[in-house]
């Protein structure tokens, strides 16, 4: 168990690690602060990177799930 306990702990920082910088690739929505301001982009600008933006987001959920189970794993040993 010693071994399987040291390999759930490598990956589990791994999925950290790749967690933290999936969220840091994301891009900010504008919220409040554009509404007040009166700030809009056009119809291009706002779905430019939808794609990119829906793999970002779908990855983020994927490796926080990973990071959950592992989390509820590990505490199992």
């Amino acid at each position: 168990m010693n071994v399987l306990h040291i390999i759930l702990t490598i990956i589990q920082v791994i999925c950290s690690i790749g967690l933290v910088v999936i969220v840091m690739l994301q891009t900010g929505k504008d919220g409040l602060s554009s509404t007040i301001t009166g700030s809009s982009e056009g119809f291009m600008a706002r779905n430019k990177g939808t794609s990119k933006e829906a793999k970002l987001a779908k990855l983020t959920k994927i490796v926080a799930a990973v990071f959950l189970v592992l989390t509820f794993v590990l505490n199992l040993f």
